[in-house]
């Protein structure tokens, strides 16, 4: 599969709602899973194709498939459970579990542990109930390999979706509370691979005291783990949390839920037909609904033989 891209084999539905459908994936769809907003940041429902107008790199696409519900949802629950998150983890646990349970019929969710070394505790299924269990099997200790998880947990995800073939939305929620101690990757490793994915980055990352205290007194304050996290999330569509208390963790995994239950699935065939691995930016609008915005991917990667032989295998 050209990465960030697929195609639907089976005939497309406009509402998204025929029952029982599944719509097989190949190479030349790019997806797009998109969030509609209103003047007060509340999310814009009960939109159809013709509201929807999509432009790579300022010309406009033709939209191919379009559904608002019924496209299902693989999700990576990312944990930092390094030694810094001690007091923390029941707390994470309780959020995360409660985040996981609010997945729908039809949707997988993985569990994957982040310390020194990276471990995959709920391998990608449609088990609430294992998930569950191996959150709270979590325990801290050690350092934080976050650019190793995301940059492996991407890469698993992508060969999730061309193992199965089936049209699914695919999203991470990775939450932290520090700087990567541990990883043999970097940041640019990561961006790269997320660039190509298409795959949405929900970060929280738990701000240290310190950072607060320098927020209210006015002091100037940077942290390049708050600036990444941001970044990936931005890049991809998604949203960056940076809770100052952990009690705060409940209602960002219910925010992140509601967003991913309101989504959007666009897909169209790009006009250009060249496979030279440059980035295309993409646009996307609405029509005949002022003060409505949009937040999807920035664009994606066409493919080179090379680059799909990196990623995928």
């Amino acid at each position: 599969m050209v990465a960030g891209g697929a195609r639907a084999q089976a005939q497309q539905p406009q509402d998204g709602d025929i029952p029982g459908t599944v719509f097989r994936t190949g190479v030349d769809l790019v997806a797009l899973n998109v969030v509609v907003t209103d003047g007060q940041q509340k999310f814009v429902t009960g939109l159809s194709a013709d509201n929807f107008a999509v432009y790579e790199d300022g010309v406009q696409q033709e939209v191919s498939f379009f559904a608002a519900r019924n496209v299902p949802l693989d999700l990576a629950l990312l944990l930092d459970t390094s030694a810094s998150m001690t007091d923390k983890m029941q707390t994470m646990q309780e959020a995360a579990a409660g985040f996981a349970a609010t997945l729908r019929p039809g949707d997988r969710v993985s569990v994957v542990d982040i310390k020194d070394t990276v471990k995959v505790l709920h391998a990608l299924d449609d088990d609430p109930g294992g998930a569950d269990r191996a959150i709270r099997r979590t325990t801290a200790r050690g350092g934080t390999a976050l650019y190793n998880g995301l940059y492996t947990t991407l890469k698993e995800m992508v060969k999730q979706r061309r193992q199965n073939g089936d049209l699914r939305r695919q999203a991470i929620a990775v939450l932290s509370d520090g700087q990567d101690t541990s990883s043999l990757l970097t940041f640019d490793d990561v961006m790269e691979v997320a660039k190509q994915t298409g795959i949405a980055i929900y970060t929280i990352t738990l701000k240290a005291p310190y950072a607060e205290r320098s927020s209210r007194s006015g002091s100037r304050y940077f942290s390049q783990s708050e600036f990444a996290m941001k970044s990936l999330a931005q890049e991809t569509g998604a949203r960056a949390f940076f809770p100052t208390a952990i009690g705060e963790l409940s209602g960002v995994y219910g925010t992140i839920a509601e967003e991913l239950a309101s989504q959007y699935a666009l897909g169209y065939t790009s006009k250009n037909p060249k496979r030279d691995g440059a980035f295309r930016r993409v646009v996307v609008r609405i029509e005949d609904h002022p003060g409505a915005r949009t937040r999807t991917r920035t664009g994606y990667q066409s493919a080179t033989p090379e680059r799909v032989t990196t990623i995928e295998e």
